[in-house]
């Protein structure tokens, strides 16, 4: 632990039995090809795609010649965040498109968003990891994203984030939010786990996983790091 900060665990743990993958993608295996009582050492292969279970995306996933995963820089990857609570509709309408009113109510609240940031948008759909939640799914409302863009909030190195399946809602089959965040240096975090334990404003994010040559994106450990002396009712 480092002083004054703590790490916060926002990343599902990848489980054949259990992992969503979005249809048309490879299925995710682990198979044991090493075992201590035949081999003295424990070791898997892991097989899957680059955007199994909670994962980030690089600007060359939805961008030609877009930078790629071993193009971006760690700055790319650790950036302020901030987490708006759109869980109760949500609830109510499960393609719900996060407005630009949902944003404008957040920052009455809490403050401008911080240049740059990663916007995450906690709609409760992690308990439907592992279920068939692909089928409908909340997102961002393009003209949300346009807003974030054209305002100057995402900045060069902003992105968005959603403990859903994409940052687009399930009915965009163009893909109308990912092709507008990755029009820059900018990362996407989907799938994200354990919001709960993010504050509202305040923390940062950080992206690990493998760096594939000419990689669109890792699966991931993403970390939440946080100020250590937080009043509880800020983490909401």
């Amino acid at each position: 632990m480092f002083e004054g900060l703590r790490l916060v665990s926002l990343s599902h743990v990848n489980d054949p039995a259990r992992v969503s993958v979005f249809p048309g993608d490879p299925p995710f295996e682990l198979e044991t090809v090493a075992t201590l009582e035949a081999d003295g050492y424990y070791l898997r292969a892991v097989r899957g795609g680059e955007h199994t279970g909670t994962h980030w995306g690089a600007p060359g996933h939805f961008t030609a010649g877009g930078l790629l995963a071993d193009e971006l820089t760690p700055a790319d990857l650790f950036r302020p965040a901030v987490k708006v609570d759109v869980r109760a509709a949500c609830a109510a309408d499960p393609g719900h498109a996060v407005t630009i009113a949902d944003l404008e109510a957040w920052e009455r609240q809490h403050g401008r968003i911080p240049a740059e940031a990663v916007v995450i948008i906690w709609t409760g759909w992690e308990e439907r990891f592992g279920s068939a939640g692909f089928e409908r799914h909340p997102g961002f409302a393009p003209e949300t994203v346009r807003w974030l863009v054209e305002s100057g909030r995402l900045g060069e190195r902003g992105g968005t984030g959603t403990d859903a399946f994409s940052p687009d809602v399930s009915t965009d089959a163009g893909f109308t939010v990912s092709k507008l965040v990755y029009q820059r240096r900018r990362i996407s975090l989907e799938v994200l786990a354990n919001l709960k334990d993010l504050p509202a404003t305040g923390a940062w994010v950080l992206c690990g996983g493998q760096i594939n040559r000419a990689g669109s994106g890792s699966t991931a450990l993403i970390y939440g790091v946080l100020p250590e002396a937080r009043d509880a009712s800020e983490v909401s």
